[in-house]
């Protein structure tokens, strides 16, 4: 019996996935529940099973668009009971007589030589052939798919940050030709295909661009108070709750409580209408390796600090694991940012469309303040809060960000559950 492997359907808007990567073969045996191949869609990343045993056929290649509901490949469910190959114990039974054999031998050789060869299969095939591609030490890549599996992705970062040259420059035989310096320069470069999430993000901030009227106003924070309270509550905090007490938390306690003052940045038009919510999901942005993804947390209005730390974590996770839904990703009002954890100083951030309000963490840095006419040395951290110009007026936008600047650097006034 041939069971067909289809692209499943992620969400009503999501027409078509690529196939990222096969970590199976044609002609593989297969077990239920293994992995099969990771799907990308212009929003998530998905990782396909097995539903049943047996030997797989491969219809579609990696790079590939295809359909939702359309085949991938099939699974021979017949053919899986040679899969449950048990005549290999029997063997196994038989070298015990051998046994007295090995000690002969040098037993400290012998793993050490067989260390590599077992690390080889954990690499996907496409993996496998593009690290034997490259001459690379699979050894020094770091591993960012499930389990630390290592990507192909992460063989081109790799690649990237490494600055290794495409195998097609022979610079060597060009000493003998000094007169032709010309040819003998020759600019390497690297062509690859935007995958359907960096296209999406592309799209999407090029359509915030041209239908938003963006505006950005700045201000600074002195984080002070907030580095205090994570000080003194670093310690029960996490041992009462199981996670850290973050900054971002802060953040979003204090956009939910402006947010509600200023109802228009939770909104967004809609045609000739203001749609006002009057609930607060906000979306944080996370950095992902195919790109940055903004999973929701729904109602944030009634979470604890501690509820906001652990959601944060667990969308992390499913990221890193590629199990983000799209869910996950839809029904967002307000979006927070922040670039200070990769060292952003200052930044304008793009709208989250169709949002009309996003607000851009940056880089807590000492810089010297005058406070009580003297000078003295403070955290401070810029925020920037981008905002719709057609339904946000200058004075809310202003407003809302000094009142985000007000709870954090007085963060008694919105109550931590310790």
């Amino acid at each position: 019996m041939l069971l067909e492997i289809k692209v499943p359907s992620v969400g009503e808007s999501v027409t078509e996935a690529t196939l990222a990567q096969w970590y199976k073969k044609d002609g593989d045996q297969v077990r239920k529940g293994e992995l099969l191949f990771v799907l990308e869609t212009d929003k998530v990343t998905l990782e396909i099973e097995a539903e049943a045993d047996g030997v797989l056929k491969v219809s579609k290649s990696e790079g590939e668009a295809i359909p939702i509901g359309g085949v991938v490949g099939t699974i021979d469910t017949k053919a899986a009971p040679k899969a449950v190959e048990k005549p290999a114990p029997t063997e196994a039974a038989e070298p015990p007589p051998e046994a007295p054999t090995p000690p002969a031998e040098p037993p400290s050789l012998e793993p050490a030589a067989e260390i590599p060869l077992a690390a080889e299969p954990v690499l996907p095939p496409s993996v496998r052939r593009l690290v034997a591609e490259k001459k690379l030490d699979a050894s020094k890549i770091r591993g960012t798919g499930p389990g630390g599996r290592i990507t192909k992705g992460d063989v081109i970062l790799f690649l990237e940050q490494a600055a290794v040259t495409i195998p097609s420059e022979v610079p060597a035989p060009q000493p003998a030709l000094p007169q032709e310096v010309a040819p003998a320069i020759e600019e390497s470069i690297t062509r690859k295909p935007m995958s359907q999430i960096r296209q999406r993000i592309a799209a999407r901030l090029v359509e915030a661009k041209q239908n938003t009227a963006m505006l950005t106003t700045f201000n600074e924070i002195d984080m002070t108070r907030v580095q205090e309270i994570r000080a003194h509550y670093k310690e029960p905090f996490q041992k009462k709750y199981g996670v850290r007490l973050g900054i971002m938390s802060f953040f979003i306690k204090a956009c939910v409580e402006a947010l509600m003052e200023f109802p228009e940045l939770n909104a967004y038009i809609e045609n000739k209408d203001i749609i006002y919510h009057n609930y607060y999901h906000l979306g944080v942005a996370i950095g992902a390796e195919r790109g940055l993804v903004v999973p929701v947390i729904r109602d944030a209005d009634k979470l604890s600090f501690a509820e906001l730390e652990q959601a944060i974590i667990h969308y992390v996770k499913k990221i890193q694991e590629n199990r983000l839904e799209l869910a996950d990703l839809e029904g967002g009002t307000f979006t927070i940012t922040n670039g200070g954890v990769f060292g952003s100083l200052l930044s304008t951030p793009i709208l989250n469309i169709p949002q009309s309000g996003i607000l851009g963490m940056h880089k807590i840095e000492n810089r010297p303040m005058v406070s009580g006419g003297q000078v003295v040395v403070r955290p401070m951290m810029y925020v920037a809060l981008t905002y719709d110009h057609r339904i946000v007026d200058g004075r809310q936008a202003v407003t809302f960000l000094v009142r985000i600047k007000e709870f954090i650097e007085e963060p008694d006034r919105i109550m931590i559950e310790i």
